[in-house]
């Protein structure tokens, strides 16, 4: 059976990666029709709170929360994965298998090590996945080369300012419940766990107030901004809300 084509392909280092930033954006394409997925790279293994067991359900948890179409994980090496021709190769692979049009992936630069990694290391498998005369093989047979048409990166942790941004006013809820998806990670009341950057009330409360101030700033409730590789083009100045 051939696997399913995607319209968006989000790639993130750590499972959550993705919820955080971008589910928003990817829940209102689910909407209108768009064939969406996520890869994740780890299990986050090396994380202070959970497991890499605990994490895989919370995944598959907000998988069913976004109506993704397709979620898969590389296990990759928590922390310790680099931007080398086996880790290329193993992204490759997966782009040619679903081929998506548009690939979401880690922000250039942040706290965690892992998401710029994960950002670099996304997108020169991109590139690399529409070279003709790298061979790869799904099943044992030979896939067909691809590029995305587009790389784009969420933001994470870092205020980096956007190039764009995506208004997800009427999905805020569904956005956050995919979050709390992973209970192991994020702040609860009572909770006597490790403490961790991502556990407090104020970095839960600031996944939304960052979507509001983005709103704020673009005339809507609430957006998730992104960053480019290359400038985006429009056809006509109406095009832009």
């Amino acid at each position: 059976m051939e696997p399913i084509k995607l319209d968006i392909l989000a790639i993130g280092a750590h499972p959550d990666d993705v919820e955080l930033s971008c589910s928003g954006t990817l829940i209102k394409e689910k909407s209108l029709g768009k064939k969406i997925g996520v890869l994740d790279l780890t299990r986050g293994e090396l994380g202070s709170r959970g497991s890499a067991d605990i994490r895989d359900k919370e995944a598959a948890n907000a998988a069913k929360v976004m109506n993704l179409d397709v979620r898969e994980n590389l296990g990759f090496k928590d922390g310790f994965f680099t931007n080398d021709e086996h880790h290329q190769m193993e992204i490759v692979r997966v782009i040619r298998k679903y081929r998506p049009e548009i690939v979401l992936c880690n922000a250039i630069d942040d706290r965690h090590p892992d998401h710029a990694k994960g950002s670099n290391l996304a997108s020169v498998s991109c590139f690399l996945s529409g070279l003709l005369r790298i061979e790869t093989f799904l099943n044992g047979k030979k896939q067909d080369h691809w590029r995305p048409k587009h790389v784009y990166h969420y933001i994470q942790w870092k205020d980096i300012e956007p190039d764009f941004v995506v208004d997800i006013s009427g999905f805020i809820d569904q956005k956050l419940e995919a979050v709390m998806a992973y209970e192991s990670q994020f702040y609860k009341a009572g909770d006597e766990g490790p403490k961790t950057p991502i556990n407090s009330e104020n970095f839960l409360q600031s996944i939304k107030y960052r979507a509001a101030n983005l709103g704020r700033l673009t005339g809507s409730n609430y957006a998730e901004g992104f960053t480019v590789e290359r400038y985006p083009a429009i056809n006509s100045l109406f095009d832009l809300k």
